[in-house]
């Protein structure tokens, strides 16, 4: 297991990567946002535990990298802030779900602000986290 703390944001990023073009799950410990009874944000945060198959890195409109991925407990199409994950555990095994396909996806929703960064596959992938920080930067 990897603690994040103990590493720079390049070097994870560069790790997740890695996970995507290998089509490697990871699990993270995350940091979520707790809710009351009602659905409601409290502001409070709460560890958890997850395995993900990650699809892509997003930078949202408030300049926060999106780590965009199935998650294996639920099937679901989330996505995670790579700020809250506290550690991860990059695996060997292959993912397991089957992507949605285009037509089964939600369209984007309304006020939702992000920045998808497109870099060909073939890029290595200390170019490709260039990139990413680049786009962070704009």
């Amino acid at each position: 297991m990897r603690h994040t703390k103990n590493e720079t944001v390049t070097q994870t990023l560069t790790r997740l990567i890695t996970a995507l073009d290998k089509q490697q799950p990871v699990t993270i410990t995350y940091l979520k946002e707790e809710k009351d009874d009602a659905g409601k944000k409290t502001g409070r945060l709460v560890e958890t535990v997850r395995t993900i198959e990650i699809q892509d890195f997003v930078i949202s409109q408030a300049g926060d990298i999106l780590v965009k991925a199935l998650d294996r407990e639920t099937g679901e199409a989330r996505s995670w802030r790579l700020d809250r994950i506290q550690a991860y555990t990059v695996h060997r095994t292959a993912y397991v779900i089957e992507t949605p396909a285009a037509a089964d996806k939600p369209a984007r929703t309304t006020g939702l602000a992000t920045v998808t960064v497109l870099y060909p596959v073939d890029l290595p992938i200390a170019a490709r986290v260039e990139l990413l920080a680049d786009a962070l930067a704009a």
